[in-house]
């Protein structure tokens, strides 16, 4: 299967696809898997998905 990891834009280059499920199934990895937990969300006070889970996951074990 075509991997777009680990370059860091997963559509430029373009790169040329097989068929329209194979494109969709590797940006939909891309957004879900790397770039949504990379980026900062301001709904998240401007942190990482992942740095929110750590932070839930110690204060739910200090409890």
């Amino acid at each position: 299967m075509f991997s777009c990891f680990p370059q860091k834009e997963c559509v430029y280059p373009v790169p040329v696809f097989e068929n329209y499920e194979t494109a969709a199934a590797v940006l939909f990895e891309y957004v879900h898997a790397f770039y949504n937990r990379k980026r900062i969300h301001s709904s998240l006070g401007y942190q990482t998905p992942l740095q929110v889970e750590i932070a839930t996951l110690a204060s739910q074990m200090a409890a």
